[in-house]
């Protein structure tokens, strides 16, 4: 049958249980310029970000002439849909009662099949995670891609520090909010901080009325939240924000889940993966590439600064390829579901490249993908590795007598962000200044905007370009706040695929202090990088008050050593031959990360910054070790 032709009904306005009205654009199947008689399965996307946007058209372009109908709905508060006055960002209310209803109006049209699937990235990827915890009867499969399941874990704040992407993302909120769509002065306002970004990172802590969010309150509430609940509380524990509380009521259909080792996702969605495919009958499938976050969709092979080879490369069209594939299988009448012999795990396992620059002056890394039948691996061999008191870093048990390692922190001079596991942060140019009031409703904010912080694998080295970075732009194994642990050169590769944990002993001269850990696959220096390439694989924090658990406060008592864990998110690497296993412990990670004032005052409100003397130890009744999932070879 050759394809279809598509009849668009747009900003049809469905009510929902309370009375408000979401705008639906609806791709229905066409023939000759009319509808097609019969049918059809649904694709549906639910999202704030204007469901015309060529990003969620395209789906429609896609899927329709191929015989599905397409639903993509404008959340409510937001573009053409009909405001509540509730939008709170992440944690906005409606969503898994508006997704419900959506779902059941669908099925009951006369061009519905009765079988829905949904798709959409990032926030197009929450709405349907909440859709699903409400188990409306005709969802029938998921495609959530880089989804956050835990905003307090995974979103929001991390090891008890503040995301500061989230920072960043309430700006794009609110520059088309509701509250200020006739009035351009506050919407200037808005771009006017989003050129000032800089600066506002710098001016902790952030108050009541500071920004330009003081516009849109429902956001500047979020704001405040997000910076200082740092403690695990009933805000945080709604299901709005932690999906993962009620997985038990997650509808029992066909997940595909997809994040990148780059995203800051990663450990939400193979753990999200883990609890579908432990209690659900209905399969579930995971696919982690080298990307960062939406990196699925681009046609490069390099993320940031590291190409990993030409097989890494999905782009649109092999996405929309593969959930045509998933979504056949479930969604048209007839369907029979997924072949039983088939792996439900696809991993980029990255490394075993030159280490090179390519033609595009990345370094080639390299890498491959392959199939697993469980996450994390069966296989894995958990393995600890020591750090010790001369700077090495093996799987030999420390001595006894082991001097501890010291730095001092100042929060006045964070180490700076370089790439890792972050959403982008963009920043408004300050050249072209009438641009943005000329073209605002022509252009998307995201057209409009530079890279301020990129997320990927970079060289751990400042730089002028790097923001935060100061003179004489050392590499950050030459700080003397930044402590280095590294193996020999590899006699023999070492791939390390999973989750992974940093136990540290550890004291301060301050009240609270944060600390940091970061694996990095050391290159060895060639003619392309004499010095090197020291390329991160992934990152976090331990803010110390929260050592003994997020929802209790529990401040340090100077100088005297405590236990505190890292839980770093999942990678998949090969370390190769020559190549030296390393991981950097410090006490700050920025913008990526709040500075801890090392104060111990309350989250968020601290009127001083103090100097922090810290001690990490590396003895054997003391024994700080990284423990890393180290696959047989």
């Amino acid at each position: 049958m050759s394809e279809y032709g598509i009849v668009l009904s747009k900003n049809v306005m469905v009510p929902m249980r309370d009375g408000v009205r979401l705008a639906f654009d609806i791709y229905r199947p066409a023939r000759d310029g009319a509808f097609a008689d019969g049918s059809f399965p649904t694709i549906m996307l639910h999202t704030p970000y204007d469901k015309t946007d060529k990003r969620y058209s395209e789906i429609a372009d896609y899927f329709v002439p191929k015989g599905y109908a397409v639903v993509l709905i404008d959340l409510r508060d937001r573009y053409c849909s009909e405001a509540s006055g509730v939008y709170y960002h992440a944690a906005t209310p409606h969503t898994g009662r508006d997704g419900y209803d959506i779902c059941e109006w669908i099925a009951a049209q006369p061009w519905s099949n009765g079988r829905i699937g949904t798709v959409g990235s990032s926030y197009a990827a929450i709405t349907q995670v909440r859709t699903a915890l409400e188990s409306p009867p005709h969802l029938t499969a998921i495609w959530p891609d880089v989804v956050p399941t835990n905003s307090f874990q995974n979103q929001c704040r991390e090891g008890g520090a503040m995301q500061q992407h989230m920072f960043w993302a309430l700006f794009i909120h609110a520059q088309d909010a509701r509250e200020i769509a006739d009035d351009p002065g506050k919407q200037q306002d808005v771009w006017n901080d989003l050129r000032d970004l800089r600066q506002l990172f710098r001016a902790t802590p952030w108050r009541r009325g500071q920004t330009s969010l003081r516009h849109v309150p429902p956001l500047e509430d979020s704001l405040l939240d997000y910076y200082t609940r740092g403690t695990y509380d009933a805000y945080w524990d709604r299901v709005e924000h932690n999906y993962t509380r009620y997985w038990d009521q997650h509808a029992d259909i066909p997940v595909t889940l997809s994040t990148g080792w780059y995203d800051p996702f990663p450990t939400a969605d193979t753990e999200y993966f883990m609890a579908m495919a432990a209690q659900n009958s209905a399969p579930a499938r995971l696919v982690v590439g080298p990307w960062s976050h939406v990196g699925m969709r681009g046609d490069a092979t390099y993320c940031l600064d590291v190409d990993f080879g030409a097989e890494s490369a999905w782009g649109v069209k092999r996405y929309f390829d593969e959930q045509l594939e998933f979504f056949n299988r479930w969604l048209p009448d007839g369907s029979t579901g997924q072949p039983a012999a088939e792996a439900p795990v696809r991993i980029f396992v990255m490394g075993g490249g030159s280490g090179l620059k390519t033609a595009e002056g990345k370094l080639d890394h390299g890498g491959r993908w392959r199939e697993e039948w469980e996450w994390p691996l069966a296989r894995r061999v958990e393995t600890a590795y020591y750090l010790h008191g001369d700077g090495s870093l093996a799987t030999g048990e420390p001595s006894a007598d082991a001097p501890p390692r010291t730095f001092t922190f100042d929060p006045a001079h964070p180490i700076p962000t370089i790439g890792g596991l972050h959403c982008s942060i963009g920043e408004l140019p300050s050249d072209g200044a009438g641009m943005e009031q000329a073209w605002a409703r022509f252009l998307s904010p995201v057209l409009r905007l530079r890279d301020l912080l990129t997320p990927g694998p970079a060289d751990q080295a400042e730089s002028p370009a790097i923001f935060g970075s100061e003179l004489p732009y050392p590499r950050l194994s030459e700080r003397p706040d930044v402590l280095v642990f590294q193996t020999e050169p590899l006699e023999e590769p070492v791939e390390v695929t999973g989750p992974m944990t940093v136990h540290l002993w550890i004291s301060s001269s301050a009240l609270d202090t944060d600390f940091t850990a970061k694996l990095v696959d050391v290159h060895p220096d060639n003619a392309d990088y004499p010095a090197g390439y020291d390329m991160l694989l992934n990152d976090s924090v331990i803010r110390c008050r929260y050592r003994e658990g997020f929802d209790r406060e529990v401040l340090l008592e100077p100088g005297v050593p405590v236990p505190v864990t890292i839980s770093l998110p999942p990678t998949s690497n090969l370390f190769d031959v020559g190549h030296r296993i390393r991981v950097d412990i410090s006490s700050s990670n920025w913008p990526r990360l709040d500075v801890n004032p090392n104060t111990g005052e309350p989250m968020g409100r601290h009127t001083h910054q103090v100097v922090a003397e810290q001690t990490v130890y590396v003895d054997a009744e003391r024994p700080s070790h990284i423990v890393l999932p180290v696959i047989p070879r």
